[in-house]
């Protein structure tokens, strides 16, 4: 007979006593039993169930709870020593009844409807050396509440618990500080003000329980991945792993831990096949904001976890902006922040026509107003004037104040990968300082490893460095990242650069024909084009592309493209002779 498999979850777990019992029950045996059932009755299990806990058992004088979540656990806690302190209002000094609550993060051993394990353990103990009327956290308890409940902690530092072998380090919230806090705090976690997402477990449904391992590590990932976006935040895995196996509402989960998007999904198997299905989720309205399905052969499950991780994370970003940028395009304007001006430039600077651009600038200039070391502002303003000095008019000022900004960017020193793709790009184009390019593209890279939009910025700037197999690498990645982004005909714009500089015109005409398709406003795509057609002798083509260029931008000439570094001198030379032959003017 196959041995039975051990059932395990993590859990926040609170653990309640009354303070000297025996004492109490000594000096009135029978009313301190009627008065702690009252409490139970009327204060603590009504409490337990109000914050979605369950109580898993209780003793003479205590009480053991598990909950989907450590805020509500605590939450609960300062509940109960609220009312718990009220109800002592009537009571002589020595028969008042008060508890000692202990609350924990950790995984548990389920056995029928009770639990057991170190997680168990430590919240007893916990609530052992916790002061009457107060509470007692674990590190790992504290760690999922810090910032998201207005109450005052005490740092307890590391104690030696009751047969738990490890010190654990604890942290105190006192009698006068719970009853305060309890007054104040509200039912669910208010929205941070940066957009924030929320990973959930994803749902085992293959009826194989060995695929719990894949779907975990696979989440696992996924937030590791998301965290290295500096445009959002994300909660920890200890607090959304808190909600594995349970049916939930995805827009308490929002309000629970106070964001604004939620992924969830689901893993499949079905003989040697994996299937991996993910949607994200707004939390305030529950609406999908995007969805997609991933097949692959389980013998290559790493493999395979590896590619879902990386399309998950890089496609969540744009959407997470998309989504952000309509939130602010609806917020009052008298109620604007630096990151809302941000955000509502955003369509204007990604739109790539100067016109445009113009009004980008004019909002990132307030954000700047408002914040003046706001380093992706920075980064996306710099942007806006390049495309405004090369595309509309070639006044220095705006070349000047593309460096400005890019160098200001730099200077912030920030670590968004955003602001740090678009000051390198700038600054390798304009300035042709390879070498400070390269550096800070790395650098964004290395914060971010899935941002579609560094890798595009990258492809650029390494052909502009002549090296050409790494920008058609990362190019290619950005487009892997992010195949549906507004801003893909970047990457394909790069890749057609490098070909052409490789001397692969077929290759670099074919990937400028889709640039044309995806953003028909686009000058350097015409260019592009134009100059590939002129290499494989395509003339009309190469005359057409040319006219095309000329609507896009009447002021697109040979010399304004000669103010850009493009290439290498020799792959300029070559670059500017085919656009000569194309009937580009001088």
């Amino acid at each position: 007979m196959a041995e039975q498999r051990i059932q395990r979850r993590l859990a926040a777990i609170l653990a309640a006593d009354v303070v000297g019992y025996s004492r109490l029950v000594g000096l009135d045996e029978e009313g301190t039993l009627a008065a702690f059932n009252q409490l139970h009755q009327r204060v603590i299990a009504p409490a337990i169930a109000a914050h979605e806990g369950r109580i898993v058992k209780t003793t003479g004088d205590g009480v053991l709870a598990e909950f989907v979540s450590a805020v509500e656990a605590v939450r609960c806690a300062i509940e109960i020593q609220h009312a718990v302190a009220r109800s002592n209002e009537d009571r002589t000094e020595d028969r008042k009844i008060e508890f000692r609550i202990g609350v924990n993060v950790g995984d548990v051993i389920i056995e029928r409807d009770d639990i057991f394990g170190d997680g168990v353990n430590i919240a007893a103990r916990l609530e052992g050396i916790a002061e009457p009327g107060g509470v007692c956290l674990s590190h790992a308890a504290y760690e999922q509440i810090k910032g998201k409940i207005d109450i005052g902690i005490e740092d307890g530092g590391e104690q030696q618990l009751r047969n738990i072998a490890q010190p654990i380090h604890v942290y105190r919230l006192r009698p006068a500080v719970a009853g305060a806090a309890a007054s104040r705090h509200a039912s669910a976690l208010p929205p941070s003000d940066r957009p924030s997402i929320a990973v959930l477990p994803f749902q085992n449904i293959s009826g194989d329980a060995e695929q719990d391992y894949f779907a975990d590590g696979m989440v696992e990932d996924i937030i590791t991945g998301l965290s290295r976006f500096r445009s959002f935040s994300v909660i920890a895995r200890n607090s959304t792993f808190l909600y594995k196996g349970r049916a939930v509402d995805i827009r308490k989960v929002g309000r629970d831990l106070g964001v604004r998007y939620v992924l969830e999904g689901s893993v499949r198997r079905g003989g040697n096949r994996l299937r991996v299905t993910a949607q994200l989720i707004d939390a305030a309205t529950g609406n999908h904001l995007w969805a997609e399905k991933y097949d692959g052969a389980i013998d290559d499950v790493f493999n395979l976890q590896d590619k879902i991780t990386a399309g998950v994370v890089g496609i969540i970003e744009p959407n997470v902006r998309l989504a952000e940028i309509e939130r602010a395009r609806r917020k009052r304007p008298d109620n604007l922040d630096a990151y809302d001006l941000y955000l509502r430039a955003l369509p204007f600077a990604f739109a790539n026509v100067p016109s445009d651009g113009a009004k980008a600038l004019e909002l990132l200039d307030e954000a700047l107003r408002l914040d003046p070391s706001y380093g992706v502002a920075h980064g996306i303003a710099a942007w806006c004037c390049i495309q405004i000095y090369g595309r509309a008019t070639l006044e220095p000022k705006y070349r000047e104040a593309a460096i400005e900004h890019a160098r200001a960017a730099l200077a912030s020193g920030t670590d968004d990968a955003t602001a740090l793709a678009f000051a390198a790009f700038v600054l390798g184009i304009l300035e042709r300082d390879k070498h400070l390019a390269l550096g800070a593209v790395e650098r964004a890279l290395a914060l971010n490893p899935n941002s579609a939009l560094a890798y595009a910025r990258s492809a650029y700037i390494n052909a502009f460095a002549g090296r050409l197999d790494t920008a058609i690498e990362h190019a290619t990645q950005s487009i892997r990242l992010s195949p549906l982004d507004t801003m893909r005909y970047s990457a394909e714009t790069a890749r057609a650069l490098a070909y052409f500089h490789q001397e692969r015109y077929a290759e670099a005409a074919e990937g400028t024909r889709r640039v044309n398709r995806e953003n028909p406003r686009y000058d350097i795509g015409y260019a592009l084009l134009a100059a590939s057609c002129a290499k494989l002798g395509q003339r009309d083509e190469a005359r057409d592309a040319i006219r095309c260029l000329h609507d896009a931008n009447p002021l697109f000439t040979l010399g304004g493209l000669a103010s850009f570094s493009m290439g290498t001198e020799a792959q300029m030379s070559v670059l500017l002779a085919a656009l000569r032959d194309a009937g580009l003017p001088e």
